[in-house]
């Protein structure tokens, strides 16, 4: 849908990082978005410019591109306030001396504005500081410096001008939208573009100290209270990924972003979804009793997807021009086998690395006849010898490789393979430009079911699936995982060799959805956003995404669906909407105890106690048995795992202890009963984890 009538609008893309027009300054997939994000946007007519620090890197851009020195210069003092607990031998407060210049290349019709000082200059190499220089080093403030920099850049260079101001990745920018909030010529949009913790947060004091120096009228938020969640629940998030435990004297950078951004920008349908309630993980039950979540509802009308793509060249190249057999065959493998690849950076908890290479050397160790090209990219090379082992295992079988190559070889390895592997953990993946590649040359994908990846459509029903998905993971080293993998693999072998028709199917189905994410696709979602904005038109909250995530007080009475109701548990907000008679009831029991939300079954209950049937009643009742011996049983139909968390004593980021009942049969579990204190990690074979405790007395 191309955007028409649209207004010619000033565009300001900002971000720490903004060298994809060049490869050799290369760092991060947000520089390669945002390059040809601008470069469309600027296609269309729009004025596009672009902020990012110069990072000691000029005089290699004068060597290549016309720099134009600007009459810019911004000398002044920067107060960082420093916490104490994290900054042990520095003083309460530190006063950076800034004398800022800019400098502008024009390329494409897009104007790069490269702001350069004392701090910005330093990491030539690396730009982003190493998290061992916090507490240790002040270079670990660049970034802060770089916010700072860019709203009185935004406000010296651009001053009247309107301009929709587009901020990416809120760890980087969450001074800048109330900086800015008050200019109504700056209309500014945040952009999530990893799934961070969302409730991620920074010292308070900082923040205030920075704000008065920018005069930003905007008082912070207060000590959040302690949620009413038990403390091994708190601490196993940790090993989630999802969240940590701040001091009270800390503020959530989302909120400050969120709070005063005009609208939150997204990169897949799946990732706002997922950002906004963090359904089936093991984080939603104590993301709903956080004030993040309330942030997030109150929010909800400026959020929005802008979308992702793939790039240009690689949709222009032509697979039908790799020569499978000279690909495959100068790696040592067989071109008359299944070939299955992966391609992504080497991190072993966010790309579920470690259990492809336990599902590959499984199936290879039971003489699967399969191909494997593996890269898991790293500069350092790989560090855990196991992957090292399984290569040498398998000659012939698997070519492993780390080092970065030329695109034009990445995409001969893809176009030679039949097959996908990106089985992606803890929802870290917010489009996965890497799966859309692999698909769009044909390849079927073997995907996690992630909501982040799920446009690619993997996980579909038989009539419109891409290809194989497995469950998500929010476990290390998740046996769960590995089990599935291998399962795929050896079924999307089989499929490939004993029904071809069915594979070819799949295949030009993969390409077909890959194909749809260009560029110009992007761009015609932001600017569709972008001019209600710049129209003054509100953001309009969705009814689908408040039904969906169960937001009935934000809705009228005529907006809600029994539908939605059931599968929240809501009872109340069944009865907005019509009467909760025995069939309602009966509906929602059994819609609570599929997904194990045993309060909502207990609340039916208590509502309605005749509604369901003996025994259903009594299977929710006798789940949890502690024997005469003093261990647990634990029955559940639908569970895949069982895992006993207990809190150790210390602060809420201590890690808890973690112990697996043994699976004695289909559904049944047994152990060492749990403590009062305990609770129970439920792993369900659609995916979900939550969370169950056994009650004691």
């Amino acid at each position: 849908m191309t955007v028409v009538n649209a207004p010619r609008m000033h565009i300001i893309e900002t971000y720490f990082e903004c060298c994809g027009f060049d490869h050799t300054f290369l760092q991060g997939g947000t520089s390669v978005y945002l390059w040809n994000l601008s470069r469309t946007f600027a296609a269309r007519g729009h004025t596009v410019s672009i902020v990012t620090p110069a990072h000691g890197r000029l005089d290699d851009l004068r060597r290549r591109y016309e720099v134009e020195d600007l009459p810019y210069e911004d000398t002044y003092t920067l107060p960082v306030v420093l916490d104490p607990r994290v900054w042990d031998g520095f003083p309460e407060q530190v006063d950076l001396a800034l004398r800022t210049t800019a400098h502008r290349i024009r390329l494409e019709g897009v104007d790069l504005y490269f702001l350069a000082n004392e701090y910005l200059d330093r990491l030539p190499d690396t730009f982003y500081p190493p998290y061992s220089a916090k507490g240790r080093d002040l270079v670990f403030f660049k970034p802060l410096v770089f916010q700072v920099d860019s709203v009185r850049f935004l406000r010296g260079w651009f001053g009247d001008e309107k301009a929709v101001v587009h901020a990416h990745e809120p760890y980087y920018h969450y001074l800048l939208p109330a900086a800015l909030r008050d200019d109504p010529t700056k209309l500014v949009v945040s952009n999530v573009q990893s799934n961070m913790p969302i409730d991620k947060r920074v010292y308070a004091p900082e923040v205030k100290r920075l704000f008065e120096l920018l005069d930003v009228d905007v008082a912070l938020p207060g000590p959040a209270p302690e949620p009413d969640v038990p403390a091994a629940v708190v601490q196993y998030q940790q090993l989630t990924h999802l969240h940590y435990t701040y001091p009270p004297d800390h503020v959530a950078i989302y909120e400050l972003t969120a709070d005063h951004a005009d609208l939150v920008d997204f990169l897949s349908p799946g990732q706002l979804d997922f950002y906004a309630g963090f359904r089936d993980t093991p984080f939603e039950t104590l993301f709903g009793r956080l004030p993040i979540a309330d942030v997030v509802r109150r929010n909800a009308h400026k959020m929005f997807v802008g979308g992702c793509a793939i790039s240009d060249r690689w949709l222009a190249w032509d697979p039908a021009e790799v020569d499978r057999a000279q690909v495959l065959g100068g790696l040592g493998l067989d071109p008359a086998l299944p070939t299955f690849f992966h391609n992504a950076r080497y991190a072993v908890h966010h790309k579920g690395q470690v259990e492809l290479m336990q599902a590959v050397d499984r199936v290879l160790g039971e003489g699967l006849k399969a191909n494997f090209v593996i890269r898991c990219i790293s500069g350092n090379g790989i560090d855990d010898p196991y992957f090292h082992e399984v290569a040498a295992r398998h000659p012939g079988r698997l070519h492993f490789e780390w080092e970065r190559v030329e695109e034009a070889r990445v995409f001969s390895f893809a176009a030679a393979s039949d097959f996908a592997l990106f089985p992606s953990k803890f929802e870290m993946d917010t489009f996965l430009i890497a799966q859309g590649e692999a698909m769009a040359v044909g390849a079927v994908p073997i995907a996690t079911d992630q909501r982040g990846m799920e446009h690619f459509r993997h996980a579909d029903g038989p009539g419109t699936t891409t290809g194989f998905a497995v469950n998500r993971s929010f476990a290390e080293d998740d046996e769960l995982l590995t089990a599935a993998l291998a399962d795929r693999i050896r079924q999307a072998a089989a499929l490939w060799s004993d029904d071809p028709g069915r594979y070819r199917e799949l295949s030009e189905r993969a390409a077909a959805v890959a194909r749809v994410f260009t560029w110009d696709h992007c761009a015609d979602l932001h600017l569709a956003a972008f001019t209600r904005l710049w129209q003054g038109r509100p953001a309009t909250l969705s009814t689908e995404l408040a039904l969906r995530h169960g937001w009935f007080g934000l809705l009228a009475d005529d907006r809600i669906t029994p539908a939605a109701a059931i599968e929240h548990g809501d009872i109340a907000a069944y009865e907005r909407c019509a009467p909760f008679d025995a069939e309602a009831a009966a509906g929602m029991f059994r819609a609570a105890w599929q997904r194990a939300d045993f309060a909502a079954c207990e609340r039916v209950l208590e509502r309605l106690p005749g509604a369901v049937p003996e025994q259903e009643t009594a299977r929710l009742r006798a789940r949890a048995r502690v024997l005469p011996d003093g261990r647990l049983e634990y029955r559940l139909p639908h569970a895949e795992r069982v895992e006993v968390v207990s809190a150790r004593r210390g602060s809420a980021r201590a890690l808890p202890e973690v112990r697996t009942l043994e699976r004695t049969g289909p559904g049944v579990f047994a152990g060492e009963a749990p403590g009062a204190d305990d609770r129970l990690l439920l792993t369900l074979s659609s995916g979900r984890v939550t969370w169950d405790e056994v009650r004691h007395g």
